[in-house]
């Protein structure tokens, strides 16, 4: 039975929520203060109501005290629902992220957390030197992960009834500036491809397939062979393979439910893909009992998972023997999207090959090249038929 005392103008409410591995009680308390103006009856009526409803609390193991500091708090998050609810990259991620977070704040408790607090953090990550490779400030996407990590756990502890206002909410998002979208232009994937005659059969499919289907480094080195239907030219996206250092190359979901989709590939690729598979299937025989049995299309020379560095590697090595441009490996995708936008393709095609979520995620990030093609498709009319109009306009009276 929960017990109230008068302290001042407070009540505490004391409540038992059961008992440790010793079999001791735990005792916990919480504080109320009325509100100015009310009545005596209002006051009796309302403190009975917070003791039934802080005793409930207790019995069903959802009080956290709205004093425990941010760090054991947030390892307790940890423990009881990121290791559950997160991706694992995303759990270690944030992991990683909450060591300065701890350095910074984790001293205080969630309540003492104010916005002030978090920009006063947010502008210490932005300082020279926060950054050991570069000896700058951490970048703009960073500090927004670090909000990101605090608001996740900050509105945990209000579902877990320890606070009721997530301060992170009360702040602006910390900036991101936009960048500019690096991709290749046609002539450039023209010399790409050229000089992907030269390479091993390997090479030509990895480069081939992400170039013709847009395909997310995570999404290729997913692939297995039973997700290529040879014979109808569809490869089914239903898996990604993912690295963290902790756990190593390892399968996962899709990004999201709609990244998993079967996208319609050309000859070109299926070409490719045959190919490497004839490839891949005489390495096999050669190296006998050292091959370790995986159905993953890229694989390390010994069939394990293809480690995820090992694309970029390949692309920026391509690049400089045949003086091309170094792009990152994510502009092949980009340049996938750009082609079929300035080809006519309607963006709602264009946004599920790609697998985005949502079509307003690929008009925001493809505005400029949507804008571009728009333009193009006007001028395009005017030469078809705004000539012959213009001739007819003059010999009307």
């Amino acid at each position: 039975m929960a017990t109230i005392t008068k302290r001042g103008d407070t009540y505490r409410i004391r409540a038992s929520c059961g008992y440790d591995s010793t079999g001791k009680q735990i005792m916990k308390s919480m504080t109320w203060k009325p509100l100015p103006r009310m009545t005596q009856k209002q006051i009796e009526k309302e403190l009975e109501r917070q003791k039934v409803l802080f005793e409930e609390k207790c019995r069903s193991g959802h009080y956290v005290d709205p004093h425990i500091k941010f760090e054991a708090f947030a390892e307790q998050w940890f423990t009881d629902y990121a290791k559950d609810h997160l991706r694992d990259r995303t759990y270690y991620r944030y992991k990683q992220l909450s060591v300065r977070t701890y350095a910074a704040m984790g001293h205080l408790p969630l309540l003492k957390i104010s916005p002030q607090v978090l920009l006063n953090f947010y502008s210490q990550l932005a300082e020279r030197g926060q950054n050991q490779r570069t000896g700058g400030g951490l970048s703009e996407k960073t500090i927004k992960h670090y909000h990101t990590f605090i608001s996740s756990v900050m509105d945990r502890a209000i579902k877990w009834g320890a606070i009721t206002d997530n301060p992170c909410k009360r702040i602006d998002t910390p900036k991101v500036t936009k960048k500019q979208l690096d991709f290749m232009n046609e002539e450039e994937i023209i010399a790409f491809l050229n000089a992907l005659e030269n390479e091993n059969t390997e090479n030509r499919c990895i480069f081939i397939t992400l170039i013709y289907t847009g395909l997310r480094r995570s999404e290729l080195l997913g692939l297995e062979w039973q997700d290529i239907d040879f014979d109808s030219g569809v490869i089914s996206v239903v898996r990604t393979s993912q690295y963290v250092k902790e756990k190593g190359t390892y399968t996962d979901t899709t990004k999201t439910t709609e990244s998993q989709r079967s996208i319609k590939a050309s000859g070109v690729v299926i070409e490719a893909l045959k190919k490497h598979k004839a490839a891949q299937g005489l390495r096999r025989e050669e190296i006998g009992d050292k091959w370790i049995k995986s159905n993953r299309v890229f694989t390390q020379i010994n069939g394990l998972p293809m480690s995820p560095n090992t694309p970029y590697q390949k692309l920026q090595k391509i690049l400089k023997r045949n003086g091309l441009r170094s792009v990152s490996l994510h502009s092949l995708r980009h340049s996938n999207a750009t082609l079929l936008i300035n080809q006519g393709v309607n963006i709602k095609t264009v946004s599920g090959r790609l697998g985005h979520s949502q079509t307003s995620t690929t008009l925001n990030i493809y505005a400029h090249q949507i804008k571009s093609a728009d333009a193009a498709a006007s001028d395009a009319i005017e030469m078809a038929i705004g000539r012959q109009y213009k001739e007819k306009q003059k010999e009307l009276p």
